[in-house]
């Protein structure tokens, strides 16, 4: 079932969560486990994230340095696959502009729709140091924009060769918003042009980058609808749950922490942190719930521990 086809039969917010693939080498039983202990909670479908190769430097025994091109956690579609054959829950895997041709980007969605995968989410990716070389019979998507009308082109029947009565694909397309602005951005209305851009291009619904205030949730939806964006907006939620998180959370992920939770986490007992961090995330998901958010995603990587004690109280209380 399509995302949007989830929102529109739901009275209520859904809930769902985004996790990420395992390392290199590891093993997809751990991450199954997470999406296991998650099905109580009647998830309507996961996102799995997606990783392009990152650049890496290796000093070696005569102290000159070697570059290192490697993908670190590749996986994507095949954990997709197995989500959806164990746990009988739909799922939606990123698809990446950086780090991806064209070409590679038209196999994936390919393999996705053999697979009966009908969801995915379109963004342009992380920078990670590494721009992959082009030869002259490859070409690359350079923003969202430009990814979603490859996937609304296979909507249509076009693919990148002319092909005679190729088979139309039926993806429903997410794509990336940015309550605070997308750090690449100069402001928070021409980022709200750009998402405008790709709604105009064919996407389907919107989920936002984590926040923890939601008043800018509030104010970027406003405006969102001032230009006639009318598409579903999921907001996006990260569970504070480390003091190291005042720090890293802003600097990676250009968010806010407002002065009030920055203050009690600042001031608590490490072990603590956790429990200030759960009642904020419950406070902010019924305040946006009672709002009438079509429904709520929570960024978990690997672990459901943290997140179940602020969904469990939310789905006793809708029992």
């Amino acid at each position: 079932m399509k995302v949007t086809e989830h929102f529109d039969r739901e009275s209520e917010p859904l809930i769902s969560y985004e996790i990420i693939p395992p390392k290199r080498g590891g093993s997809a039983d751990q991450i199954l486990g997470v999406v296991e202990e998650l099905m109580p909670y009647e998830p309507p479908f996961i996102d799995v994230t997606s990783h392009s190769a990152e650049v890496e430097y290796k000093q070696k025994d005569d102290g000159t340095w070697t570059r290192c091109v490697k993908r670190k956690r590749p996986g994507t579609i095949g954990l997709c696959a197995a989500i959806e054959a164990r746990f009988d829950i739909d799922t939606v895997p990123h698809i990446l502009c950086k780090g991806f041709t064209r070409e590679e980007t038209e196999d994936a969605l390919i393999e996705l729709n053999y697979l009966g995968v009908e969801n995915v989410l379109a963004i342009r990716g992380d920078d990670n140091g590494y721009e992959k070389s082009i030869s002259g019979n490859r070409s690359r998507n350079e923003y969202a924009v430009d990814l979603v009308r490859q996937i609304q082109d296979m909507n249509e029947g076009t693919y990148l060769e002319d092909l005679m009565d190729a088979e139309p694909t039926d993806f429903c397309v997410g794509v990336g918003g940015y309550p605070e602005t997308h750090f690449g951005a100069p402001n928070l209305a021409w980022d709200i042009m750009r998402l405008k851009e790709q709604v105009d291009a064919g996407a389907d619904y919107i989920v936002t980058q984590m926040f923890f205030d939601n008043e800018y949730f509030f104010n970027f939806v406003d405006k969102c609808r001032e230009v006639g964006i009318e598409v579903p907006i999921v907001p996006g939620l990260k569970i504070l749950k480390r003091k190291r998180h005042l720090r890293l959370l802003p600097k990676y992920f250009h968010t806010e922490i407002p002065e009030e939770l920055a203050a009690e986490v600042d001031a608590a007992d490490p072990d603590d942190v956790e429990r200030i961090g759960v009642n904020w995330a419950i406070r902010q998901a019924r305040e946006l719930m009672e709002a009438g958010v079509p429904g709520i995603h929570f960024y978990i990587m690997s672990s459901a521990d943290t997140v179940k004690k602020v969904v469990e109280p939310m789905h006793e209380e809708v029992a």
